[in-house]
């Protein structure tokens, strides 16, 4: 089970002079990492060619969910070895979603998901930031958001934290950035248009260029608040 920062990183591990590839007991090898398709495939061909079999294996939760052990698990690969994995996988989350017989498919998945969630983050923070600017209670926004059609993981989850001040959800802007860009590779592979999500991904890429690389995702919000002139806080006590 290899859960691993970024793509080069994971190929080291997997196909490098001290890989798993060359390890003489190892049948399966998951890869829980983000780290988009054509990664994944190169993996899965490489290992693939010393009789191991691969299972794109991403995850997504969070943090929290981690903690928690309530990750949602996404598996893509030979439906045997996934079979094999599941009870493992079951320990670490609380679902298996099956994607496909191909890895690199469950990549996708985790990228349409993580696009998802970082566009919902920057939109989030850029509405809050309005509503304080024009002097909205912070804590009656997100009860409004949370209890409407606004509502998402993002308000949710993350909102609590920047409201809160402690901005500690755990993931670090770099990931996120790294997860949106892959994304955006894959669909200009595909020729999918990404109007929307690429105008976030540019917000992502500015943290990542302006020493935001390990900024908690939560603590982003006060990047959006600079540029509003607002803070996004509770005034409850505690």
């Amino acid at each position: 089970l290899a859960c691993l920062p970024t793509g080069p990183v994971s190929e080291a591990a997997a196909l490098g002079p001290d890989g798993v590839v060359h390890g003489r007991a190892i049948r399966i090898h998951a890869e829980m990492s983000t780290i988009g398709r054509p990664t994944a495939e190169r993996i899965g061909e490489g290992l693939a060619a010393r009789g191991i079999t691969f299972v794109d294996a991403p995850i997504t939760g969070g943090p929290p969910g981690a903690r928690a052990g309530t990750l949602a698990m996404m598996a893509a690969g030979a439906p045997a070895a996934i079979e094999e994995l599941r009870p493992l996988l079951l320990r670490i989350g609380r679902g298996v979603f099956v994607i496909g017989e191909r890895p690199g498919q469950a990549q996708v998945m985790k990228l349409v998901n993580n696009m998802i969630a970082a566009t919902n983050m920057i939109t989030a923070y850029e509405a809050f930031a309005l509503g304080a600017k024009a002097g909205l209670d912070a804590d009656t926004m997100l009860q409004l958001v949370n209890a409407g059609t606004g509502r998402s993981y993002v308000s949710s989850d993350i909102m609590p934290t920047v409201l809160s001040g402690r901005f500690g959800f755990g993931a670090t802007v770099a990931v996120m950035e790294k997860d949106v860009a892959l994304g955006i590779e894959e669909a200009t592979a595909l020729g999918v248009p990404m109007w929307t999500i690429e105008q976030a991904a540019r917000v992502w890429r500015f943290g990542l260029a302006h020493g935001a690389a390990g900024q908690d995702i939560a603590e982003y919000a006060r990047q959006i608040e600079a540029w509003a002139g607002a803070e996004i806080r509770s005034r409850k006590e505690g």
